[in-house]
């Protein structure tokens, strides 16, 4: 028996979410995130405890179908599927993406549909997540992408930025996409330390009843030798 230990491969987990803190930026116009400790640990009291205030679509996201669709389900009556499983990350950080809205013809090639079902498919834009300041001029995704995205099975679309929209969009036609094939949406993730590939994807919302969505601890998991 060879004396070599063979290393077994070890789950590696990436968190890509944002710190939800106060001064963490927010849609124009939105709530601003707070928080307050209101009881403190001392002779009188043996815990911490506080609350804290803010959008449910402050940092890292899930939008609920009732977000951009009055008959739509609300967060807590979401499945859960779509926001675990596997995943590919596309990396367009390099990238020049022409009006700000990512094309079939941006990242078709760098979409692996062979060895693997595309059910989840994350956008990585930007080389450097701007933690500190809104960008009101972030990447945004076609409605023709998602269209072909469904067509090949996928059921979740992620990206870094906002919004699968840009900013000022009145149609959503993004979102309208996701409506019509019933896909999942994830916003704001951080991609900094996440280079592009194969990963495993766990990013629940919270099961807020009556809302349209919900901040989320999303990490990707990778095998580590």
């Amino acid at each position: 028996m060879s004396e070599v230990n063979q290393k077994r491969a070890r789950p590696k987990l990436i968190d890509i979410s944002q710190t939800l803190r106060a001064g963490i930026p927010v849609w124009p116009g939105d709530t601003q995130y707070d928080s307050k400790t209101i009881w403190h640990i001392d002779e009188q009291c043996p815990v911490n405890v506080s609350w804290l205030h803010c959008s449910t679509h402050t940092g890292t996201h899930a939008d609920a179908p009732y977000h951009y669709d009055q008959d739509g389900l609300m967060m807590a009556n979401v499945a859960l599927d779509a926001y675990i499983g596997e995943c590919q990350v596309i990396d367009l950080s390099q990238q020049t993406i022409s009006n700000n809205s990512i094309s079939l013809s941006d990242c078709q090639a760098l979409i692996n549909t062979e060895d693997m079902a595309i059910e989840r498919v994350l956008f990585k834009t930007y080389q450097h997540f701007p933690a500190q300041e809104w960008d009101e001029n972030f990447v945004s995704i076609s409605h023709e992408l998602i269209d072909w995205l469904a067509l090949n099975g996928c059921i979740l679309v992620g990206i870094d930025s906002p919004s699968l929209d840009p900013q000022n969009a009145k149609n959503l036609a993004a979102h309208n996409a996701i409506k019509q094939h019933g896909m999942a949406i994830l916003e704001g993730l951080v991609f900094d330390q996440v280079c592009a590939g194969k990963y495993e994807l766990i990013a629940l919302p919270l099961k807020l009843a009556s809302l349209d969505a919900s901040p989320v601890r999303a990490v990707l998991r990778t095998s580590e030798t």
